[in-house]
């Protein structure tokens, strides 16, 4: 007898699958050459097709070299629960950091922490970014909304190391889940922390409403990773932020990679923003810990 929750998660699996077996036998064709170099800032191993973490990697660099995508940031390994404890947390940066050392000319890592374990995240960022290959932070997503006090010392952390972060953000109708984040949180953080680089996230889901929130927050960009295509959504981002504030992001396993790529060849903005979306806003936030990482750029 196979519970609601299994077949659920196995009917998704198998959607993510049938998603990126078809982006093999797609041809991307020149257009997306003419935008790299491509850069992905939301990725996952969740729902990927594997038994292991460099099964799963394996997999997910297969299909991003069909859709030119030249680099991949990691984080969550295989996505912990909503709530993880630090065991978990500390398991899901395992399996990022084994992904990162695979393919280090690919991939970059993430370090996944949360503010419900503000003193086991500093040792965190510690082994995985300062001492380790990582050179990000989050996907972060719920225990507690970011704005909370336990998440100043995380982001100075971050900022001790130029290490940009990204933070789930949503705006559901029906109300958030429990410490889930929205955008209007993410400008509390941010506008305390003017010196730190911030990605949201989904740019709350409700993009038309999270681009206007975090407008005037010039330390924020707009990751416009995991929800439906819609058409407009990449032109209203560059036209209210600027196209140095808009992120490609793609949000695999849970999305593919074309999909999500199609939101920004689409758009009706000039190729010069398009190549500054899908990677060179990426790679200019990424820079500074990179070459001090020693990194080749």
């Amino acid at each position: 007898m196979i519970s609601r929750r299994a077949l659920l998660k196995r009917l998704a699996a198998s959607c993510s699958l049938a998603l990126t077996q078809a982006e093999i036998s797609w041809s991307s064709g020149p257009e997306l050459r003419n935008f790299a170099p491509i850069w992905d800032a939301h990725c996952h191993l969740h729902l990927v097709p594997g038994g292991t973490p460099e099964e799963r990697i394996t997999a997910l660099i297969r299909f991003a070299d069909r859709m030119e995508v030249e680099r991949l940031i990691v984080s969550q390994g295989y996505s912990a629960q909503m709530h993880p404890t630090s065991g978990q947390l500390r398991e899901e940066n395992d399996r990022v950091l084994r992904v990162a050392r695979l393919f280090p000319d690919r991939v970059f890592g993430s370090v996944y922490l949360s503010p419900a374990f503000p003193e086991f995240s500093l040792q965190e960022f510690d082994r995985c970014v300062r001492d380790g290959p990582m050179v990000g932070v989050g996907e972060l997503e719920a225990d507690k909304r970011c704005n909370v006090p336990e998440m100043d010392a995380i982001v100075e952390r971050a900022v001790s190391l130029q290490a940009p972060i990204l933070q789930h953000t949503w705006l559901k109708a029906g109300g958030n889940d429990p410490g889930e984040s929205t955008p209007y949180d993410l400008v509390e953080l941010a506008r305390r922390h003017p010196q730190a680089s911030f990605i949201c996230a989904h740019t709350g889901g409700d993009w038309e409403r999270g681009i206007r929130i975090i407008r005037s927050t010039k330390n924020i960009c707009a990751g416009i990773a995991g929800f439906d295509p819609t058409s407009g959504v990449v032109e209203m981002a560059v036209r209210e932020l600027g196209a140095e504030r808009v992120i490609y992001g793609s949000d695999v396993g849970g999305r593919s990679f074309a999909s999500q790529l199609a939101k920004v060849i689409g758009a009706e903005i000039s190729e010069d923003a398009k190549r500054l979306v899908l990677g060179g806003n990426l790679r200019r936030l990424l820079t500074p810990i990179l070459q001090a990482k020693g990194y080749r750029l």
